[in-house]
């Protein structure tokens, strides 16, 4: 980082989701309701799966790993929001600003990994049955999941390299409650159009990669369930429907920010709110409060908690 940006632009401005003093109250209370779901269910998954050696398979191997990091997506951002709502101070210095986006990118990466993982799981486990924990051994997940991180870093460290030293001497008013590529590079003094490609051909064609795969690959499997009994067909539909909702819901705010960077009307800031508050819900809703094993080890870890606590 240049001595230039650290004197001009030492912080940035979030212009925030509204300036209606009443609506910041609700989006505060919202926001705080929503982090406090987010933490205590993810937490309360990976928890689970940690302490109950039922669950020591791959596909829970997987789950406690995605809902580490929806913990993690969202925690990059909505404390942060919740604090600007609560005290007006909507300030960040320029180095917790390309920390955000560096955590959230790698969060981000991490997580697209995670769901093309999960998505070969089931393909495995319904298609290949014999051959499941052969092919889903213990290695493999290690390996999935150190992947899982190696991609997720060199995405954001990729994009950063190139933007964390341009010049900055006008604006520093980020339309937004987070920092992101997009708007961050919009604020720059130089022309940007190159930087706006590096950031539409790299999180952009991920981002639509990556859906693409997932939808074909739930479809593939669907079809495969076809082929072997129309009974079992209706079960897997009604599972991976769930999973499809989740995915678009997760990728549809990043193909539109990242696609369309610069839009004239600010609509990607609450989209935004789709991948850090509601996916983070939904997720251990869809891939394991229906699951009924899941609920059992849940239900058996939280009477231990209470008759510890009691015997205290």
């Amino acid at each position: 980082m240049n001595e230039a940006n650290s004197s001009e632009v030492s912080e940035f401005i979030f212009l925030g989701l509204s300036t209606n003093r009443p609506t910041q109250y609700f989006l505060f209370a919202f926001s705080t309701l929503s982090y406090a779901t987010i933490f205590l269910g993810n937490l309360s998954v990976a928890l689970t799966v940690i302490f109950d050696s039922h669950l020591h398979s791959p596909m829970y191997f997987l789950l406690a790993n995605l809902s580490f990091v929806d913990l993690c997506f969202s925690t990059s951002t909505v404390p942060k929001l919740i604090f600007d709502l609560y005290s007006s101070h909507n300030t960040i210095s320029f180095q917790g600003c390309i920390f955000q986006m560096f955590f959230l990118h790698v969060m981000g990466g991490c997580e697209m990994v995670l769901l093309v993982a999960m998505a070969w799981d089931r393909y495995v486990a319904i298609c290949k049955p014999l051959h499941y924990l052969t092919i889903m051994s213990p290695r493999t997940c290690l390996l999935l999941l150190i992947g899982s991180l190696i991609i997720g870093l060199i995405h954001s460290v990729g994009q950063l390299a190139f933007i964390i030293h341009l010049p900055f001497c006008g604006s520093n008013e980020i339309d937004s409650f987070y920092c992101d590529l997009p708007r961050f590079i919009k604020l720059a003094c130089i022309d940007t159009y190159k930087m706006e490609f590096l950031v539409t051909a790299d999180s952009g064609l991920i981002s639509v990669t990556t859906f693409f795969l997932l939808i074909f690959s739930y479809i593939f499997i669907l079809f495969s369930v076809w082929k072997q009994s129309l009974g079992s067909l209706s079960k897997a539909l009604s599972t991976l429907s769930a999973h499809i909702s989740v995915v678009v819901l997760f990728f549809g705010p990043c193909i539109f920010v990242y696609l369309w960077p610069f839009p004239t009307v600010p609509v990607d800031k609450f989209l935004a709110i789709l991948d850090f508050m509601i996916t983070p819900i939904l997720n251990p809703a869809i891939y394991t409060l229906r699951n009924k094993d899941m609920k059992v080890a849940m239900k058996k870890l939280s009477k231990q908690l209470m008759s510890s606590k009691s015997v205290c």
